[in-house]
Order: C-alpha cells, then sequence, then structure tokens
C-alpha cells in the first residue's frame, strides 16, 4: 500500500478553487438575499432568541440547555479569539481576484469562521436535548456555512476548522 502525500499547495488550490465557484452565486439576487438573511441571523439573534425561548418554555431542561449552548458559545469565542487573532488571514474578497463581497464583514480576518463555529456548537448542544430541533437547526446551520463562501468572507478551511471547533466546544459542555 503506497502512502499519498498531500501537499499544502493542492490544499490552498482546491481552497480557492471551491471558493471562485461558490462565491459565483453571489451574483444572483435571490441567492444573493437568501445568504445575506442567513448570515444577518446567524450573528447571533436566532440563536440568543433560541437559548431564550427554551430556557423560559422547557423547564429545568430548557435551561440546562441554554446554560450548555451559552457555555459552548464562550468556549468557541475564546477559540475563536485566539485564532483570529494569532492567524490574521486575509478574506478572499481581499485577496483572490474576482470574489465578489456580498455582506460586510464583522472583523478583519478569516480563520476560523465564527458564524459557522457557533452555529454548530449551539446547534449541536440544542439537539442533543431536543431532537425535535433537528430538521429546522441543521439545515440552518448547513446555509450558515454556505453562506460565509458564498458571500466572499471565508475559504472552505475556515468554515470546515470553525464547524470542527463548535463541535469540539459542544462536545466539552456536552461531557461535562
Amino acid at each position: 500500500m503506497q502512502l499519498r502525500v498531500i501537499h499544502l499547495d493542492s490544499l490552498l488550490d482546491w481552497d480557492r478553487r471551491w471558493t471562485h465557484r461558490l462565491n459565483a452565486s453571489v451574483g444572483l439576487a435571490p441567492l444573493r438575499f437568501l445568504f445575506r438573511l442567513v448570515s444577518r441571523l446567524g450573528n447571533g439573534a436566532l440563536w440568543y432568541a433560541l437559548i431564550l425561548g427554551l430556557m423560559l418554555s422547557q423547564g429545568r431542561t430548557g435551561v440546562e440547555t441554554g446554560l450548555r449552548m451559552l457555555a459552548a458559545g464562550a468556549i468557541g469565542l475564546v477559540a475563536y479569539k485566539l485564532l483570529k487573532s494569532g492567524t490574521h488571514r486575509a478574506r478572499p474578497y481581499q485577496v483572490l481576484r474576482g470574489i465578489r463581497l456580498g455582506i460586510a464583514p464583522l472583523d478583519a480576518f478569516s480563520f476560523p469562521s465564527g458564524h459557522t463555529l457557533h452555529a454548530v456548537a449551539f446547534t449541536l448542544v440544542a439537539v442533543s436535548y431536543f431532537p425535535v430541533l433537528a430538521p429546522a437547526l441543521v439545515p440552518f446551520t448547513l446555509l450558515v456555512a454556505l453562506s460565509r463562501v458564498v458571500l466572499g468572507l471565508h475559504y472552505p478551511s475556515d468554515v470546515l476548522a470553525g464547524a470542527a471547533i463548535g463541535g469540539l466546544a459542544a462536545q466539552a459542555v456536552l461531557l461535562a
């Protein structure tokens, strides 16, 4: 059996190719509207409303879920801030020719995707307590992740890293 070595250049090429492919859809007004809306909801409003709603309507389990979601969010925020300040990766629209910015960024750097990180963390915690939420939260989380690349703000690798960190944050609070 021969071991295949993947070179960093090939990973970066893959990242750029998929950034271009997905960002091409930002030129379509209905998709641009959808992904801008999803991105804005993913800024926190939907998640905070969900946390509050669960805490107010689902008794002890809702409170526990909301507190664990907040804890996962806090863990994710610390990881996000450390990585953003340490990597300083420029956003795709800043460095790749042909990438169109679909919405204003919330901060200066690309790696990792904080929207994706928090969407994954919050979804995993919420769904572990309330599986009935999965049909709404899982597609929304996937749209949040996709929106970050479509809108020219992130590379796919930023989104994958954010999802992995969000998954680890959720696992940490669920196992605590």
